[in-house]
């Protein structure tokens, strides 16, 4: 009979190790175990919930993210499009005068600009989001852990990658012991 890691996998199926994944079943353990991992200094880590948890960015110390400044330049990228776009073929390649109305004149095209604006708005915020959250990726080590198929249903848990510059396999996991009652999990990347 084959040796049987912590996920589940056979030793045989061994890979390299991906990081520690920790379990805790309240909200307010999650927020303390989120608080001293910060302030540990570890920065490749996340903490995974069934909902939202309010006060969890500031427990983890996430800062604001740049996907605002992506959504108003693709708006103004949009805004400008749609203006010069009704201005070049009204007023450059197809000119037609009507009873001694301008070629061009914004108010007019006042609602095609802001529909551009929301298209370009709109696809800048789904490729901004896609790009800083690394997706798709279709495969997550995490994945391979049985215990953390209940992050969708009642359990929080917080993993550290082993990426970090900190980590260290021994005091990693003295650090997640600390924390929370349960068992610290080791999960491997066989991908």
């Amino acid at each position: 009979m084959t040796e049987t890691t912590t996920t589940g996998s056979t030793a045989s199926e061994k890979g390299k190790l991906y990081g520690f994944l920790v379990e805790f079943e309240k909200v307010d353990e999650l927020l303390a175990g989120a608080r001293v991992v910060r302030d540990a200094g570890y920065t490749k880590w996340d903490a995974h919930t069934p909902f939202v948890i309010h006060g969890l960015d500031a427990a983890m110390g996430v800062k604001k993210t740049i996907l605002p400044y992506i959504v108003f330049a693709g708006g103004l990228t949009g805004t400008t499009a749609g203006i010069l776009l009704q201005w070049w073929t009204n007023a450059v390649d197809y000119p037609f005068l009507i009873s001694g109305k301008p070629l061009f004149s914004l108010p007019a095209n006042i609602p095609i600009a802001f529909e551009t604006t929301i298209l370009f708005a709109a696809l800048s915020t789904l490729v901004g989001m896609l790009a800083l959250n690394g997706l798709p990726r279709l495969y997550h080590p995490l994945h391979r852990s049985h215990s953390f198929k209940r992050a969708t249903d009642d359990r929080f848990f917080i993993s550290i990658e082993a990426g970090d510059p900190l980590f260290d396999r021994e005091s990693t996991r003295n650090l997640l012991e600390s924390i929370s009652g349960r068992q610290v999990e080791e999960v491997e990347d066989v991908a």
